[in-house]
């Protein structure tokens, strides 16, 4: 499953980014990184963005990023 696939409310952690490059480096310099857990606080009306708690912080992050998080 992938964050894009998660509910408002979910806890998930994280298994796998995939994405190569600065992609995946810009989603890990998030705070995004295997084994952390992401509150997932609210979804845009669109879909897009989300709002997520990461390691205490707040964080918005488009639908396209969060397909790229493999969660369970």
């Amino acid at each position: 499953m992938t964050l894009k696939e998660a509910k408002v409310g979910d806890t998930v952690k994280v298994v796998k980014i995939n994405g190569v490059g600065p992609v995946k480096r810009r989603i890990m310099d998030m705070g995004i990184t295997k084994g952390v857990e992401i509150y997932v606080r609210k979804v845009a009306p669109l879909g897009d963005p989300f709002e997520l708690n990461v390691r205490g912080y707040e964080l918005s992050i488009r639908k396209a990023d969060a397909e790229m998080i493999i969660v369970e």
